[in-house]
């Protein structure tokens, strides 16, 4: 594994790490006021921070006189536009169908459906662009889905309901943002990137909060610890981490990375609510590990298999 790889790596999981932490501040924000509101409130508010950021990192560029990659605008001011428009319409989709289809499913149901874009990622990757990420992570992709079962599931299996579809289509525009991340980032500035899709996932989640919930200043001060973090942290920070991580990642390993967050969710649970991990979940954590270890160690063994082979036909002349 290259050191830009490497990297691209660690930044992943550093984002599955602050996403998972994010559902802990999302069930109490929850609390005190509706899904799209609070939605649409934390996401313009990861905005307005990125594009901040945005402005003081083009100005000490300025300053400096010195390149950097995360200030200079994109080569081509029509992609950059398209790829924050694009990216947030296909999260605030998958946002969407995912909190419509929580009214008819489980939350363990809908999380182990949602996530199953760890297996849609390297299908639709074959199936449209002809990418074969390799048998490692073939296998690396099953042994997730049977973690994300255990961690996911209850023990005495689910039945498909209607909400059970509206969750698959979720799965599949997260699959879809994922790929039109992989596709964009190394031709956009990311930081701009993830400023454009907060942005619009936020005035969308907060048009439809208008129409079918009800606002309270009373409700928001009292989200308000949740919020910050769900906004800044998850919002801001955690999407930004995605962009510059994809960079240099294959999206079918960066959707393995990415699936840690369950694993995080399930500790941070553990460590701030107070849940408790039955053995279950325990194995879950365990496999969907081993999981990313094996997503990590295949361009290893794909090398060392190359040089086996060289060797052998050496040998044969």
């Amino acid at each position: 594994m290259n050191q830009k790889s490497l990297r691209g790596s660690l930044l992943l999981l550093l984002g599955a790490m602050v996403w998972g932490a994010a559902f802990a501040a999302q069930r109490v924000g929850m609390d005190h006021m509706g899904p799209w509101a609070f939605n649409g409130i934390r996401m313009l508010l990861g905005g307005i921070v990125l594009s901040a950021v945005s402005a003081v990192l083009e100005r000490n560029q300025k300053k400096e006189g010195k390149p950097n990659k995360e200030a200079v605008p994109a080569p081509d001011p029509k992609d950059q536009r398209r790829a924050g428009l694009l990216c947030g319409l296909l999260l605030f989709a998958a946002s969407s169908l995912q909190q419509i289809g929580l009214v008819t499913t489980t939350a363990g149901k809908a999380g182990f459906i949602t996530a199953l874009y760890v297996v849609l990622v390297p299908v639709a990757g074959w199936l449209v662009f002809r990418k074969n990420p390799g048998r490692i992570i073939w296998i690396g992709v099953a042994v997730a889905v049977a973690a994300l079962y255990l961690l996911c599931m209850p023990a005495d299996g689910f039945e498909l309901q209607q909400g059970d579809l509206l969750m698959l289509g979720c799965a599949v525009c997260f699959t879809a943002q994922i790929l039109c991340v992989d596709y964009y980032a190394p031709r956009v500035n990311g930081v701009k990137t993830v400023r454009d899709e907060a942005l619009v996932t936020g005035i969308l989640s907060l048009a439809v909060a208008l129409v079918v919930e009800t606002i309270t200043w009373e409700g928001i001060r009292a989200a308000m610890v949740p919020i910050l973090y769900a906004g800044i942290m998850s919002g801001a920070v955690g999407y930004t981490l995605q962009i510059l991580g994809q960079r240099d990642t294959d999206p079918t390993v960066a959707s393995l990375l990415m699936c840690l967050e369950a694993v995080f969710a399930v500790l941070t649970g553990a460590i701030v609510i107070g849940e408790r991990l039955t053995v279950r979940e325990t194995w879950g954590c365990v496999l969907m590990f081993s999981a990313v270890v094996l997503a990590q160690l295949s361009p290893v063994i794909d090398k060392w298999r190359a040089a086996r082979k060289e060797h052998q036909k050496t040998a044969a002349l």
